[in-house]
C-alpha cells in the first residue's frame, strides 16, 4: 500500500467512490471493472487516512453521507431527464452539485485538502434540499 493509484484529493476520491458504487449496482455489464476501480480508490483513501489519522469527525462522516445521497439523487434525476420524464429537472441537478461541492469542502477540511470555492447555491424553488450544516 505504498503508492497511490489515483491522484485526486480525499474528497474527490470519496465522491468518485460514491459514483462508482452506483455504477457497480446499476450498470451490471461493467460490474467487475467498477469493483476493481473501487478497490483502487479504497487503497488510496486508506493511504490518505493513515497519513491524517484522527482528523475525521462526525461532521466529516455527515458530509460523506450527504455527498453519497446527492450523487444518488442526481443519478435518479438525470435518468428521468434522459428518459424524457416530466419530473426530471437539470436545474435541480445543478443545485444538487452545489451541495456536493459543499460536502466535498467539508471532507477536504478534515485533512487540509484542496477546496472548491465555486459553490453554487440552490434556487429558491429547491430550498427543501438545503442541508442544515
Amino acid at each position: 500500500m505504498k503508492n497511490r493509484k489515483f491522484l485526486p484529493t480525499l474528497n474527490e476520491l470519496i465522491d468518485r467512490l460514491s459514483i462508482h458504487q452506483l455504477k457497480e449496482v446499476f450498470i451490471a455489464e461493467n460490474k467487475k471493472n467498477y469493483a476493481k476501480e473501487i478497490k483502487d480508490m479504497m487503497h488510496d483513501i486508506d493511504l490518505i487516512l493513515k497519513q491524517d489519522s484522527g482528523k475525521i469527525t462526525a461532521e466529516t462522516i455527515r458530509a460523506i453521507i450527504v455527498l453519497a445521497q446527492m450523487n444518488t439523487h442526481i443519478w435518479y434525476n438525470e435518468t428521468k431527464v434522459r428518459n424524457g420524464e416530466k419530473d426530471g429537472n437539470l436545474h435541480l441537478t445543478h443545485g444538487l452539485n452545489g451541495i456536493r461541492n459543499t460536502a466535498g469542502n467539508k471532507i477536504a477540511k478534515c485533512v487540509g485538502g484542496r477546496r472548491d470555492y465555486k459553490v453554487d447555491c440552490l434556487a429558491a424553488e429547491f430550498k427543501d434540499w438545503e442541508i442544515s450544516w
